[in-house]
């Protein structure tokens, strides 16, 4: 095992934390202000509060609690599909 081993190992979990990282914090910022950051984001995702929460527990459970992760991405799905309500 070389160093290229290793800086594939530390590339990999370089990638894994900022997509945690990411996640987390645009989750949160969906669920305290009801908005996304980004225009994609915006123009994408009709109910921001259910995205955010999604993406926090996708965040929260990560590896370690699989159907946590099942349940957020579905939450994010919603997020996406969902009509807003008034």
């Amino acid at each position: 095992m070389g160093t290229a081993f290793a800086t594939m190992v530390l590339a990999a979990a370089v990638a894994v934390i900022t997509l945690w990282l990411t996640c987390a914090v645009l989750g949160i910022h969906g669920l305290l202000f009801g908005r996304l950051p980004g225009r994609w984001l915006q123009r994408n995702v009709r109910q921001p509060r259910v995205w955010g929460a999604g993406a926090v527990l996708v965040a929260v459970s990560g590896l370690s609690y699989p159907t946590g992760a099942v349940i957020g991405l579905g939450l994010i799905a919603l997020g996406h599909a969902m009509k807003p309500s008034s």
